[in-house]
C-alpha cells in the first residue's frame, strides 16, 4: 500500500512539474491572463473589480524603466541564470551574523512569484521561487522576462504594471517615463503597499536618488539597449 502511495505520488509531482514547464513555454509566447497576486488581491478586497493592469510590450515601455529595476533590484539580472547566487550567499552570511533574512530575490524570481505564488516569506515557497526562475530563465529569454515582470508587478494597492502605475502616478503613457519617474516606480516594489511614488516619503525619495545613482553607474539605457 504504502509503495503504491508513494508510487502514485511521484506521478503526481511528475505530471504537476510537465504541466508547469507547459505553462512556462506558453507564457514565453502568451501573455498571461492574470497572475496569483492579482487573484489573490482580488480574493482579500471581495471584489474581481479594482485591479489596474494594462498590459503594453517592451517596445512601449521608456528603457529608463528596465533599468531602473535592474538598478534597483538585480543588477545582475543579464548576467546570472534566474539565481544571484553571490546575493544569496552575502544574505545568509549576514542572517548568520544576527541580521535579519533578507529575500535576495532575482527579478526572475519576483516574476515566477507573482505569477504563480503566493505572499511570505516560508522556506517552502523560496524553494518552489527558485525552481521556478531556473527553468523560466531557461526557457525564456532575459527580454520576456523583463516584458512579463514590468506587466505584473504590483506597484500599489490594486496596480500592477508599469502602463497603469504610470498613469495613476504621473498621468503619461510608460513609453514616457523619465528617469526619475521611472526611479520612483522602481522605488516603491520592495513594499508597494506602503511605498508610493506619486507622494513619496523622504524615505523613498532617498531610495529614488541611489537607483539614479545606480542608473548612471551601470551606463545608463546602453544597458537596456538589446531589449529594443
Amino acid at each position: 500500500m504504502v509503495r503504491i502511495t508513494l508510487r502514485w505520488l511521484f506521478l503526481l509531482v511528475l505530471l504537476g512539474l510537465g504541466l508547469t514547464l507547459v505553462v512556462l513555454l506558453l507564457f514565453r509566447f502568451v501573455n498571461p491572463p492574470t497572475t496569483a497576486f492579482i487573484l489573490g488581491y482580488q480574493v482579500e478586497s471581495g471584489s474581481l473589480s479594482g485591479v489596474r493592469n494594462n498590459w503594453v510590450p517592451l517596445d512601449e515601455i521608456s528603457p529608463w524603466m528596465p533599468l531602473a529595476v535592474i538598478a534597483s533590484e538585480d543588477q545582475r539580472f543579464l548576467t546570472h541564470w534566474g539565481l544571484d547566487t553571490n546575493a544569496i550567499a552575502t544574505a545568509v552570511n549576514e542572517f548568520r551574523g544576527g541580521e535579519g533574512l533578507r529575500g535576495a530575490s532575482t527579478i526572475t524570481q519576483q516574476t515566477a512569484k507573482n505569477l504563480f505564488l503566493w505572499g511570505g516569506r516560508s522556506y517552502v515557497r523560496k524553494g518552489v521561487e527558485a525552481a521556478l526562475a531556473v527553468a523560466m530563465d531557461g526557457l525564456w529569454p532575459k527580454r520576456r522576462i523583463m516584458e512579463v515582470y514590468l506587466n505584473v508587478a504590483e506597484f500599489g494597492p490594486g496596480l500592477y504594471g508599469v502602463e497603469a502605475a504610470s498613469q495613476v502616478h504621473f498621468g503619461v503613457p510608460a513609453d514616457q517615463l523619465t528617469a526619475t519617474q521611472a526611479a520612483r516606480l522602481a522605488a516603491v516594489l520592495p513594499n508597494p503597499k506602503v511605498f508610493d511614488a506619486g507622494n513619496p516619503s523622504p524615505y523613498v525619495r532617498e531610495r529614488v536618488s541611489w537607483i539614479r545613482r545606480q542608473m548612471d553607474q551601470l551606463g545608463g539605457t546602453r544597458l537596456v539597449g538589446n531589449f529594443y
